[in-house]
């Protein structure tokens, strides 16, 4: 997305959230909402934004007249903290299933209204009464094939963590939710078996490559490292990947679909939300099957619409993952909702030490 290029990632931890996490969801009075022609939405930067202004905000905005402003996102503390004031200044929140979903269990979202709901039958992941996915990306490994060919470069999780076979840097997101699925299944569990998550055996398996990794704070970031050949390997989003094999997109990397981690893009409407109508008309739209399907033939994502996958071009095919493949992973939104905030502050905690 393009409104403001953000340095913040995906799922980017910052300092001082335990606090907010940890205080008492007092809800004030939001600011009235007035009649408007706006409505403001989370954004994560780089070429992803870019391509998605082109392709959903703009093009919403010339049917409607709504205008989309995007802002930087932090994780859900600052969703939190609005809450926690009555100010509320977002309309949507867009991220990860696993973000949302906790965010559904502590309630933080609107219900949807029927112009949502009545999308349902089209999605292949379900919708609930407040949280609606459009979209899901890919992780798995990326190198320079300039200087790896083949034979000399991981493809799969166990080889990524194998620093005896593939010796080199590492460059992978501090973030928890993926990176912990990754590290079970570098280290033998099966696809199966990772939930609950063994928290133990999975640090026990970052340890083994932590001193050789590099965590790049946002996902542009995470693509910049292995363009520059200051880490070698990486765990990046295959849109991300792609993005670099167009014209204007620097050093090509190659991405690996042979074992990969998915999560899912997912939307709310923010609890007290001043332009609430407007935020749902919006995410009704970019649920619509050519709208998903423009998008995803602009940033190679997976698109939820059972009826955009057959508007796929073949350039976008290319770039999408065999689901039926058994050692693919889809990550686990429920486990999540329940585990998020006590595994997220682990995590930092381990990423510091």
């Amino acid at each position: 997305m393009n409104g403001s290029v953000s340095t913040v990632t995906r799922r980017s931890f910052l300092a001082g959230t335990a606090g907010v996490l940890m205080a008492p969801m007092v809800t004030g009075p939001s600011r009235a909402a007035a009649p408007s022609s706006s409505l403001t939405m989370v954004s994560y930067g780089g070429s992803y934004e870019e391509a998605f202004v082109r392709t959903v905000t703009n093009p919403f905005t010339k049917e409607t007249g709504i205008e989309v402003k995007l802002v930087n996102a932090p994780d859900l503390s600052k969703v939190k903290a609005m809450l926690l004031t009555g100010n509320v200044e977002w309309d949507i929140y867009v991220g990860s299933g696993t973000w949302l979903a906790s965010g559904s269990k502590q309630g933080l979202w609107e219900r949807f209204d029927p112009s949502i709901v009545e999308l349902k039958r089209d999605l292949a992941v379900p919708l609930t009464s407040d949280l609606a996915t459009y979209e899901m990306f890919v992780m798995g490994v990326a190198w320079d094939p300039k200087k790896y060919g083949p034979g000399n470069h991981p493809t799969n999780f166990a080889e990524f963590f194998d620093l005896k076979k593939f010796p080199g840097r590492r460059g992978m997101r501090p973030v928890p939710d993926g990176t912990l699925e990754a590290a079970l299944l570098a280290d033998g569990v099966s696809v199966k078996d990772v939930y609950p998550l063994d928290l133990d055996r999975a640090f026990k398996a970052l340890d083994r490559i932590k001193s050789n990794t590099v965590w790049p704070p946002t996902a542009p970031q995470s693509v910049t490292l292995l363009q520059a050949g200051e880490v070698d390997f990486g765990l990046i989003y295959s849109n991300r990947a792609r993005t670099t094999n167009d014209p204007d997109g620097g050093v090509p990397l190659a991405f690996s679909f042979e074992q990969n981690v998915l999560n899912t893009d997912t939307l709310a409407v923010v609890k007290g939300a001043p332009n609430k109508e407007n935020a749902m008309k919006l995410i009704a739209y970019m649920l619509r099957p050519e709208v998903e399907a423009r998008l995803a033939n602009q940033v190679s994502t997976v698109p939820v619409s059972k009826m955009a996958a057959s508007m796929l071009s073949p350039e976008a095919r290319k770039w999408q993952p065999d689901l039926n493949k058994p050692s693919h992973l889809v990550v686990n939104s429920e486990y999540w909702a329940d585990n998020y905030e006590a595994v997220s502050r682990r995590f930092k905690e381990w990423l510091i030490t």
